[in-house]
């Protein structure tokens, strides 16, 4: 290696400022008052100087020396190892097995004690009040300790046998009256609930609500208490509310609207009469408004929260299924217990009462729940919605009479239709494909009718209210001008041709029904009279082949028209239809005469449509060398 080499000069320089550098620090080091170390004993000799300081250029001062901050230990500790089957058996099923046995043994000496007359009746319920306590202030050492699994079963015991003993001092024993046992267990009902709150578990706050339900069934008398009752379960579910409002405890609501509609149920199945109307509507109306209200104002469950909640097997999944599905079940029971409330005093009052509930549905919509985030929101938006619709939907029927439910079900789709124009909801023309299916179907199936005059009925009236919602219908899709609104254009047009088709048709059918029942009336062994009919019946035959060749020759005119290769399509199957009944039919059933014109009109308006094909006046065909869709 050339030491004059560019790569030797260049370590050289290296060394030397390494060199410069550390004599600056011994230098800073003296200054300051630090002695240099000496192993030796003698002093360190002077490194030589730099290159740079040798030709005498000046040094830029070196920068202060930061602080370096405390080594911090970057291991990390090991997650936790899933908990095995063995350890679950080990910590929770023996656990609960335990209990289960002392409490078992215990009751077996109790009730041996109680047998031999060792216990009176007040020591057996002091006994049990006295354990019931003593568990649960056992319990917080466990708490204290991290056994809370361990900690929270034996306050279920504790409460337990607190209940228990209250129930018996009252119930078996007659040591208390049915006032003091309600407002003792009131009482462990409130520490239960302070001590979730306190201690921030929601398993403690099901307890006391589980406790609070009971506690009616427990010091029930058998004597009908519908105020005092009804008055206690209006505050449990406000304190449910209070908690959920600020825990995210959403599951209590469901175990607090359970426990009220099951008590609500169990009184009005043994007490309730017409006379007690008025109040028990009163009292139902409250508890349906918490309840709706509840899934508006609830608080969210975080993506981890702290403390304890209940069970794994319950926590799972998120808040917004439980608000949707108490909206719904709310809304539901509410409005039965209004029907069976009203039905045999005033049943058209139930149906201003759905209407009402489809008024505070449609003002719940627009408070969709600000706790939640967008999605969430979106579906419960949708879901007051579609409750609103359904209530109105529900009081058509109840409130209508006959042709005027379709005539409802009908002018509520065209409504539904418009709003969903307006505000551009996909959800609102479901709802409004819904009603208008609703309304045809009574209309071909329950409403046909037949009518007494010709047109100008109330069957003529409900098909051209349903032809002019699907006209609707085709002008919005038209309107719209995608993929949905073309389907919706194809699909409610041909319904619109064929109710149309089926309104005439049953029209002239009824026309020459009368006519025919006319003729037979008091002439029932005449035979004029017969062949009248017959006559009648043929004309019948041909009408129907005259108004299908005329409805069919109105749609290819109305397909060239708009050139709609669909629409020209149904002209063409209805007149293929009208052809197969010429041949088939008229040939043998009309007279010659009808039959002469059957074939005459059906040869002329097939050679007049075959003539506007071969002519292409529409150029039809250059549309489809150049591959638009004439439609």
């Amino acid at each position: 290696m050339d030491p004059q080499g560019s790569d030797f000069e260049s370590l050289r320089a290296l060394i030397a400022d390494l060199t410069r550098r550390v004599y600056e620090l011994e230098r800073a080091l003296e200054t300051r008052g630090i002695a240099s170390p000496e192993p030796s004993g003698k002093p360190v000799p002077s490194a030589p100087l730099p290159y740079a300081q040798r030709t005498n250029a000046p040094l830029a001062p070196l920068p202060p020396l930061p602080r370096i901050p405390p080594r911090v230990s970057t291991t990390l500790e090991p997650a936790p190892p899933d908990r095995d089957l063995e350890s679950r058996i080990g910590s929770q099923w023996l656990n609960r097995i335990g209990i289960t046995a002392v409490l078992i043994g215990i009751s077996y000496f109790l009730k041996f004690a109680f047998d031999n007359n060792w216990i009176g009746p007040a020591g057996r319920v002091a006994i049990g009040l006295i354990a019931g306590i003593t568990l649960v202030l056992w319990s917080e050492r466990f708490r204290s300790k991290g056994y809370k699994a361990f900690s929270y079963s034996l306050k279920a015991v504790g409460i337990g046998a607190m209940y228990l003993s209250l129930w018996a001092a009252f119930q078996v024993y007659a040591l208390i009256p049915s006032g003091i046992a309600f407002i003792a267990m009131m009482a462990v009902t409130a520490a239960t609930g302070v001590l979730a709150v306190t201690q921030n578990a929601e398993i403690l706050a099901a307890f006391a609500l589980s406790g609070g339900f009971l506690t009616p069934v427990l010091v029930s008398t058998g004597q009908n208490r519908e105020f005092e009752l009804f008055s206690y379960l209006i505050l449990l579910d406000v304190a449910a509310l209070a908690l959920v409002v600020f825990k995210p405890w959403q599951r209590l609501l469901v175990l607090s609207f359970v426990g009220t509609l099951s008590l609500y149920v169990g009184w009005y199945s043994h007490f309730y009469d017409n006379t007690q109307v008025r109040l028990t509507l009163g009292f139902a109306t409250l508890f349906f408004a918490i309840f709706a209200v509840a899934p508006l104002v609830a608080r969210r469950r975080e993506a981890a929260h702290a403390e304890d909640s209940l069970p794994a097997k319950f926590s799972k999944g998120s808040d917004s299924p439980i608000a949707l599905m108490l909206a719904f079940v709310n809304a539901v029971v509410y409005f039965l217990q209004v029907y069976a409330l009203y039905e045999s005093i005033d049943k058209t009052l139930t149906a201003w009462f759905a209407l009402g509930l489809a008024a505070v549905y449609i003002l719940l919509s627009r408070r969709a729940g600000v706790r939640y985030d967008q999605s969430s929101q979106q579906s419960l938006r949708l879901l007051h919605l579609a409750l609103a619709i359904g209530f109105i939907t529900i009081a058509i029927p109840i409130r209508l009479d006959g042709h005027w439910i379709t005539i409802g079900w009908l002018v509520e789709a065209g409504v539904l239709l418009w709003v969903a124009d307006r505000i551009h909801s996909d959800l609102l023309n479901v709802f409004a494909v819904c009603a208008l299916g609703l309304g045809v179907v009574r209309l071909v199936v329950y409403d046909n009718f037949r009518a007494d005059t010709l047109l100008f009925n109330a069957r003529f009236v409900t098909y051209l209210v349903a032809i002019a919602v699907l006209g609707a219908i085709v002008w919005y899709g038209d309107k719209r001008g995608d993929d949905a609104g073309r389907n919706a254009v194809y699909l409610a047009s041909v319904a619109l041709n064929v109710l149309a088709l089926v309104a005439l048709t049953n029209e002239v059918h009824d026309y020459f029904s009368r006519q025919m029942d006319y003729g037979l009336r008091g002439n029932a062994d005449n035979p004029a009279a017969y062949a009248n009919t017959r006559a009648l019946a043929i004309a019948r035959d041909f009408t129907f082949s005259a108004l299908w060749m005329i409805y069919g020759a109105i749609l290819m005119a109305v397909g060239f028209w708009r050139r709609s290769a669909f629409v020209r399509w149904q002209a063409l199957v209805l007149i293929a239809l009208t052809i197969v009944k010429v041949f088939v039919y008229d040939v043998s059933e009309l007279d010659r005469g009808y039959r002469i014109v059957s074939f005459i009109v059906l040869g002329v308006l097939l050679l007049a449509i075959s003539f506007v094909y071969q002519r292409d006046w529409l150029h039809l065909s250059k549309q489809r060398h150049a591959g638009v869709d004439p439609s």
